[in-house]
């Protein structure tokens, strides 16, 4: 009697049906995030950059003189437009002066700085990184000058008129680029110059 009865209510099978309706999470769903230890906080990476030793900072901050010198010629139209604008680099007329007078003295402190500073693993990667951005804006402002020989656009017409806005252009690049280097440079952070900074990297 009592193997009829448990013959008559059968132990219950699961539902496919409530089975397939019960949310199961996704895999991609599931969280791969520790969060056992909390993230660095913001002025940690900030502070960082003042254990770049002083003498790191000032060979890094006299490197983007280099560019910025050379440069100097590309703002004889914007000095001509705005006579005012020269008062600023008047305080620079005499290392100006200097280092004019210096024969081939663009060409001996580039490849000082190259083959002195950039090559020279003595020197730390924060200095060389610095020295590579501070030479590599150095070539690109001779291709002006290189265009300008080439093409000759004269002193008239419309050929003139590129040149001078070509001029203008390389002229407050530079000095951006000179202002932006030199202030990380003594605050001992890692500028990046734009159109320089990949150019520079791949050379390390």
């Amino acid at each position: 009697m009592a193997s009829l009865c448990l013959s008559l209510h059968p132990t219950p099978k699961p539902n496919h049906l409530t089975s397939n309706l019960t949310p199961r999470l996704p895999i991609f769903l599931k969280s791969t995030v520790k969060i056992t230890q909390s993230p660095k906080p913001i002025t940690t990476l900030i502070t960082a950059s003042s254990t770049t030793p002083a003498t790191d900072r000032l060979i890094s901050a006299v490197a983007y003189t280099l560019p910025f010198f050379n440069s100097i010629q590309y703002g004889r139209f914007l000095f001509m437009q705005y006579p005012s604008l020269g008062l600023l680099f008047d305080p620079l007329l005499p290392l100006l002066s200097l280092y004019k007078s210096i024969p081939y003295a663009s060409f001996v402190a580039f490849f000082a700085l190259y083959l002195g500073v950039v090559r020279n693993p003595s020197f730390s990667q924060y200095v060389r990184f610095n020295s590579m951005q501070a030479v590599t804006l150095d070539v690109l402002l001779v291709v002006p000058l290189l265009l300008t020989r080439i093409f000759s656009p004269g002193r008239v017409g419309m050929g003139f008129r590129v040149m001078v806005w070509c001029h203008n252009v390389m002229f407050v690049f530079s000095c951006l680029c000179f202002v932006y280097g030199l202030v990380s440079s003594l605050l001992g952070r890692t500028p990046y110059l734009p159109f320089v900074a990949d150019a520079a990297g791949r050379q390390m």
